[in-house]
This record gives structure tokens, C-alpha cells and sequence, in this order.
């Protein structure tokens, strides 16, 4: 189906894209939606580990708190459409959510792919018409407006459709095997824009020295601490996992936006794991004490295995250079201290991250200077709208960044609607 003339193309069918094409339809306008890949939303439908987390239950000024560069630009857009709206629509579609811990929001089924189709319903319901496998080329500019999009289907013959007004709903760079291969980006700065660094962020980060596991494994009430040049700069507490690289789990991705910007600065970045956060120094020799006291006869592998995991305990002692049948009576004092520290301040070096194909997200876009944050439209091209992930505007994890493709999506579908008026 190919449309000479339309009122709004919008170009991407993710999250963002799909709701800023419905709110467009249902607000009167005749829209075209492309998708470079064989079906829309192919990022959403593996996101979270096949999960999804739609969004998150926290409050408007606590949900800002999550959001970087610059949380104030989108406070129109949240005002326009927030957490409880989208929850309130996957309902509308047959799409019923759960609250977990972190008021983190899932689809109640578990999968993610039951989200993505329930907004492609949704968004075909309006009256939104998508064309598959279709790549916008180019975006052609008369008089400051746009004018036209041109498209090829399947890499094949370019077609032209007229147009008053182009919403950019690309993605940013991350998991470029779903189509977020930064399409975006070339369009936008044809059209005059500055696309602000691109780093991948929510990511995995690589360290020296690593666990030699025989699995990735997950620990629970963990912390971490950031440091760059020597100094404290952050630190997390809860989960992590343990990879053959390094690290990666929700305590790592939600300071990896620091350590990825650090590392390109060519700041010394290190990192200090914490494997029992609740006590201190003391306590923790306290109780190595206690149980050399009640089973001086037990070897320090179960020791070990009393104080971590099991992998993990054979590993302390290896790296610790300890017997692990040595018995319990014959620590030395040295030998206790240095389990005390291997527990407490562990130090590793950061010595890279992760690629663009594990990135969970995209820091950087197109510069927020030049966006209308009241109506995310261009400031430099009458018609022309950047939502999601193109924007320079990213999230911790949790769901914030989901909330900000829905949001801005909606306002600028809004906003385009309004503008054939």
C-alpha cells in the first residue's frame, strides 16, 4: 500500500512511535507508519529479558529524578501522558499489568510480546496505516517545513509521500539487530540538527580482574562503588551479576551512564564490591571468629560456603591462596583479615564496556537545545517532531526509559495533530 498523500508520517514502530502515530489518528489526521523491520516493536518484544517493564509506579517529581541529561525537558511531555495513562491503555487492549518490587510495572502474562501487539492493536484501531519493511531516505524541507518523505519497501523501489508533518521515532543505537541502527540520527542532521555524542548506556561493563566462574551468577544485597581519579563518585546497593567480562544486573547498568562518560573522558575508573553490605569490617570478623570458635575442625571451604555461594566460595579461596581443606583452627591472623577484605572492598579496575549490541539504551541524540519541549517539534524545521530515544534524554533502569518514548510520543502525535489545524 502505497499513499501519494498522508497528513503525518511518522518513521519507526517502536513504543514511541506506535503512540505518537494512534494519538495523531485519534486526533483526526491521516498517518503512515514505517517500519524498516518485518514487524513493528521488535526491540519491546525482547526487552527486559522477554519481560518488558512497561513503566514504573513512582511519582511525577521521583520519576524526574531518574531522568537524564535534562529531567525539566520532560515534564511536558509526562504532564501529557505518564505511568498510569499507558497502564490505563495496554487495559483498554486486553493488556493487564502487575506492580513489582522497585514499583517496577510488567505485563501481567510475563511477556513482553503481548505488550508490543497490544499497541500495534491499538494503534491500528485509531486508524494508523503501517507499511513493513519500509527505510525512510531522506526528508525533503521547503520554506522551513517539511514537505515530503521519501521511502524504499524492502530495499527495492523509492516511493514519495507527501506530508505537513514527520515524526521521528527511530531508536537510538542499541541492539542494532532489532533495527535501532541510527537511521535517526542521518536524517536529523540532514535536516540541520546537532546529534550530541552517542554513548551506549544501561550496560555491560568490563573489568581486570574478573570471576572465573563456570556460570554467570546473580547475588543479591550487594554494593557497588564508583570511583574516577581515586574519589567516590557513586554507589549502588542490590543486585549484580558476575560475567565473564566483568559485571552486568541492575546495581552495574544503573551506574554504567557514569562509567561509560568517565572512560571517555579518559578518567581512571574502579569499582569497589562490597559482597556483605550489612555489616561492617568488624562484624564480619566478629563472625569468622565465632565460627572458628564453634567448628575449629571444618575446613575454610565451608567456611567459605557459609558466607557465599558456592561458586563463589571456591573461587575466595583460590584467589585468597588458602587451602580449602585447610581446618578452621589454623587461619592465621592474616588469613582472616584477607577473607575480611575479599568480603568487604574488593577492587577492580573498569577497563571497557560492553558494545552497542548489548547496550540497553542510547545516550546523547539530538541536541534538546533545538527541540520545543512543549511540543516536541523542531525548533529549526516547522512539522518536524524527534521523539524516544533519538532525543539526547535517557533514564536509569526500571522502566523510566520506556515511560519517556511513550510520553514524548504521545505529546508530539498531539502536537502534529493540532498543527493541520
Amino acid at each position: 500500500m502505497f499513499l501519494p498523500s498522508v497528513d503525518v508520517v511518522v518513521v519507526g514502530a517502536g513504543p514511541a512511535g506506535l503512540l505518537a502515530a494512534g494519538k495523531a489518528a485519534a486526533d483526526g489526521a491521516k498517518v503512515l507508519l514505517l517500519e524498516k523491520m518485518e514487524k513493528p516493536a521488535r526491540k519491546l518484544r525482547i526487552t527486559g529479558k522477554g519481560r518488558c517493564n512497561i513503566t514504573n509506579a513512582k511519582p511525577y517529581l521521583e520519576f524526574l529524578d531518574e531522568i537524564h541529561p535534562e529531567p525539566r525537558f520532560a515534564r511536558d511531555a509526562f504532564n501529557s501522558f505518564f505511568n498510569n495513562d499507558i497502564v490505563e491503555l495496554l487495559s483498554s487492549v486486553g493488556v493487564e499489568t502487575v506492580q513489582e518490587r522497585g514499583m517496577r510495572i510488567f505485563p501481567a502474562s510475563g511477556k513482553a510480546w503481548d505488550v508490543a501487539e497490544g499497541l500495534i492493536k491499538w494503534a491500528k484501531s485509531k486508524g494508523v496505516t503501517i507499511i513493513n519493511r519500509a527505510s525512510a531516505t531522506s526528508i525533503s524541507v521547503s520554506n522551513g517545513r517539511v514537505v515530503w518523505v521519501d521511502y524504499t519497501v524492502s530495499s527495492k523501489d523509492l516511493h514519495r509521500v507527501n506530508c505537513s508533518a514527520v515524526i521521528l521515532a527511530t531508536g537510538g543505537k542499541s541492539y542494532p539487530a532489532t533495527g535501532s541502527t541510527g537511521d535517526g540520527y542521518t536524517l536529523a542532521r540532514d535536516c540541520g540538527h546537532t546529534i550530541t555524542p552517542l554513548i551506549p548506556s544501561l550496560v555491560g561493563i568490563e573489568t581486570n580482574p574478573v570471576f572465573h566462574l563456570q556460570d554467570e551468577l546473580n547475588l543479591k544485597n550487594v554494593s557497588l562503588t564508583l570511583l574516577v581519579e581515586g574519589k567516590q563518585n557513586d554507589d549502588e546497593f542490590g543486585e549484580l551479576e558476575l560475567t565473564a567480562y566483568g559485571f552486568n544486573g541492575p546495581i552495574m547498568l544503573r551506574l554504567s551512564r557514569k562509567i561509560v562518560f568517565a572512560l571517555a573522558k579518559g578518567s581512571k575508573v574502579e569499582l569497589l564490591l562490597d559482597l556483605k553490605p550489612a555489616l561492617s569490617h568488624q562484624k564480619v570478623g566478629n563472625r569468622i571468629l565465632r565460627e572458628i570458635d564453634k567448628n575449629p575442625r571444618i575446613a575454610v571451604i565451608d567456611l567459605a560456603r557459609k558466607l557465599l555461594p558456592k561458586d563463589l566460595a571456591f573461587v575466595m579461596v583460590d584467589q585468597l591462596g588458602i587451602a580449602a581443606q585447610k581446618v578452621l583452627s589454623r587461619l592465621s591472623t592474616s588469613e582472616c583479615n584477607s577473607i575480611v577484605q575479599w568480603l568487604k572492598e574488593q577492587r577492580f579496575e573498569v577497563t571497557g564496556h560492553r558494545s552497542w549490541n548489548e547496550a540497553i539504551v542510547t545516550a546523547g541524540g539530538v541536541s534538546l537545545k533545538e527541540v520545543n519541549p512543549k511540543s516536541m517539534e523542531s525548533k529549526l524545521v516547522g512539522g518536524l517532531f524527534f521523539v524516544g530515544e533519538l532525543l539526547n534524554l535517557d533514564a536509569s533502569t526500571g522502566g523510566y526509559n520506556l515511560q519517556i518514548a511513550y510520553s514524548t510520543g504521545w505529546l508530539a502525535g498531539t502536537k502534529a495533530a493540532e498543527s493541520l489545524r
